[in-house]
């Protein structure tokens, strides 16, 4: 009897252990896929034959600068999980980056697991992390020093910034419907420097997320702006072009985006506050964004 209780300690001991080391094992935003030689374009057709060869379905492609291509996807694991999770719409693609640096291609691509922490999803997405290894390799994580999943689910960069339960309200409309509409009509116009670059809609739920560009149109824009951001905080060897586009959610009757001092922040947890290539060259970026995405779908 003694040895029979010895032994369940033991195993209970050993359960314990791993469920500690997996909430200990750090995550990180970003998966180095590749780097080598070979085209852009050329890299980009390949990666999307393997993606669909893999169980994902390409919904949007976006160019925001020269030598530079983001490949959004998603999938039907991707889309239920985000239809079983509050606001899920947010984690219902991956972002896979195609990135030319000197003479060498990078492909990365967004973690699912990171992501599904950060957007508190019901599921952990382990399984689409393996479909994107599969489809376009692992070489490392990248992007940040990481942080345990516990840590991701209650993110924010600092004191009195926002968490992922704080969007901002963009607009209210009478329906789901009136809201879509709104959505589609301003991102078409494109007006404000906003445009279309995919549409997801959730499974058995009121909820769609829109990709969107970012383009400012004169200097007094430029905060606004995709290539002026990503100039000022993507400076490192590896590149974090899979950080973009910027996402723009419709929930029942609301329209919603994450505001920037934590979308941002996501991707870039490290980033300092302060001195060269920091948040306090983009303080204006937060509320440029906000601005020219509300201006979009409002009346």
């Amino acid at each position: 009897m003694k040895k029979i209780i010895e032994t369940l300690l033991a195993v209970s001991l050993f359960i314990l252990s791993c469920q500690v080391w997996a909430d200990d094992e750090i995550l990180k935003p970003f998966v180095l896929g590749s780097k080598g030689s070979g085209t852009l374009e050329q890299k980009v057709e390949e990666i999307k034959l393997s993606l669909t060869s893999n169980g994902f379905s390409v919904v949007g492609n976006y160019s925001p600068y020269p030598d530079a291509n983001v490949i959004v996807v998603t999938s039907d694991e991707l889309k239920n999980n985000a239809a079983s999770s509050e606001h899920g719409g947010f984690g219902a693609i991956q972002r896979i980056s195609v990135t030319k640096v000197k003479n060498e291609i990078q492909v990365s691509y967004t973690n699912p697991v990171y992501m599904a922490n950060v957007y508190r999803m019901k599921g952990d997405l382990k399984g689409v992390l393996a479909k994107l290894g599969t489809a376009l390799g692992k070489v490392e994580d990248f992007g940040a020093q990481g942080m345990t999943a516990s840590k991701a689910r209650k993110y924010h960069y600092m004191m009195g910034m926002e968490y992922f339960n704080e969007p901002s309200l963009l607009e209210t409309y009478n329906s789901y419907e009136e809201a879509l509409n709104a959505v589609e009509k301003g991102l078409a116009s494109a007006k404000h420097g906003v445009t279309k670059v995919y549409r997801v809609d959730i499974p058995a739920k009121q909820e769609a997320v829109f990709g969107v560009g970012l383009k400012g149109t004169s200097d007094n824009q430029k905060y606004m702006d995709d290539k002026f951001i990503m100039s000022e905080i993507d400076f490192r060897d590896l590149k974090a072009t899979a950080h973009l586009p910027y996402e723009i959610l419709v929930s029942g009757k609301n329209i919603y985006a994450l505001y920037a001092r934590f979308r941002i922040a996501i991707d870039f947890p490290d980033l300092s506050m302060m001195g060269s290539n920091s948040f306090m060259n983009i303080m204006s970026t937060p509320e440029a964004i906000r601005k020219a995405l509300q201006d979009t779908v409002s009346p």
